[in-house]
């Protein structure tokens, strides 16, 4: 999502999964979280709804699920895994519930995972 919204290599194909109306794109709110102070920390609060209101506009479709199998799932890849933030354990948990492809850029975190089959993964670059 910062991909995109910062115009970074990668950030095409995000775009191209966002406009994609017959695959629809989800986020959990967790990682949404994540985007929203980037660009707080980075800018300001008006950049940062603004950052969130553009993913919206292209189709990005917000999910806060948090019932306990959610959670404890992103919980046991957070204790299996050494080095993995928990809000990418979330968006893993999220993926494999909606048996979906996780789309990064995070090769430093997700190659392991990709290589285990414990998530489907895509790399947008």
């Amino acid at each position: 999502m910062i991909a995109y919204l910062r115009d970074e290599p990668g950030g095409d194909q995000v775009e191209s999964y966002l406009s994609d109306k017959n695959n629809p794109c989800m986020a959990h709110a967790i990682n949404l979280c994540e985007v929203y102070y980037d660009f707080l920390r980075a800018k300001d609060e008006n950049t940062a709804q603004a950052a969130i209101a553009d993913l919206t506009a292209m189709g990005l479709i917000g999910r806060d699920d948090m019932d306990a199998r959610l959670w404890q799932e992103a919980g046991k890849y957070k204790a299996m895994i050494k080095k993995i933030s928990l809000a990418d354990c979330f968006a893993m948990a999220l993926a494999n519930r909606l048996q979906a492809e996780l789309v990064t850029s995070d090769h430093h975190e997700f190659d392991p995972i990709a290589q285990s089959g414990i998530c489907a993964i895509n790399f947008i670059r």
